[in-house]
Formats: structure tokens, sequence, C-alpha cells
């Protein structure tokens, strides 16, 4: 898992709408990265559901919330539009979890990124991090909230 301190390893993802989307295109602001394991699992849509609940407050401490997985973009765009959700969904798919290896969140006997909260500054520095325990379960709000202050 990347260490807090660290710079932020960049990136270019497609979204859910086949975009690319760098880190260097939120430079200045805060970004949360949410990665998760996959589209449509139930743990998936409950945990995107939550923070899909919270994001204004999230948005008010000056965060933007993005979610990585290694599902299509194509899988996104149907994922986001099941849940009724507007957070942007970047794919980690081709290279496989090239972007969640590079933050320490990839776990590879499972074949997907753990669920991990990775905080990057305005200058591109990892101010924290959380790693679940177990892909199965979730970080609630209150762990972005603790973190945020």
């Amino acid at each position: 898992m990347i260490a807090a301190g660290e710079p932020a390893p960049d990136f270019t993802l497609r979204d859910q709408d086949g975009e690319k989307v760098s880190l260097a295109d939120f430079r200045g602001r805060k970004l949360l990265l949410v990665f998760y394991p996959g589209d449509f699992s139930p743990v998936c849509g409950d945990q995107f559901s939550i923070y899909q609940e919270v994001k204004p407050e999230i948005a008010a401490k000056g965060v933007e919330l993005v979610g990585i997985s290694v599902d299509s973009f194509f899988s996104h765009q149907a994922f986001r539009e099941k849940l009724g959700i507007d957070t942007t969904l970047l794919s980690d798919f081709e290279p496989k979890g090239e972007v969640a290896r590079a933050y320490g969140s990839y776990v590879e006997e499972m074949g997907f990124a753990n669920r991990t909260l990775v905080l990057v500054d305005e200058d591109g520095i990892v101010a924290w991090t959380y790693e679940s325990p177990n892909p199965g379960e979730f970080p609630g709000a209150n762990v972005i909230f603790d973190a945020l202050g």
C-alpha cells in the first residue's frame, strides 16, 4: 500500500464515457481515489450508493471522489446507470490493474483491487490511505470523514 507523503503515481485511464482522465487533471484539487474490486457486486453497489449520498458533504470539504476498478468503461457506464450515481469511474482495464498495482491496492491472487482509499492533495502527494481488511468489507463514509477532519 502506498504511504502518505509519497508522490501519487501518475495515470491516464478511460472514464465511463471512454474519455481519457489523468491524475494531472486534478492538480490543484484534492482527490479521493476509491479502488474497488468490480462493478455489479452487491458490496460495490452498496459502497457507491452510500458514497453518492454523502458526495455533497465530501465536495464541500474540497474533495473530488473518483472510483477505479479493473472493469471496462462500458461496464462502468452500465453500473453508474443501474445505481443512479454520478461518480466518475475509471477503467484500470489494460494493462489490467496497472494503476492499482502502482498504488499497492491490487490483489494478485484475486485479479482485482482491494477496497482502498487514497487521498491525494492539491500537489499530487498522497495525504492519507485506508485499506480494507478484505475485499468483502467496504470503508464506510465515517472513515472518509474522519480522514477529512
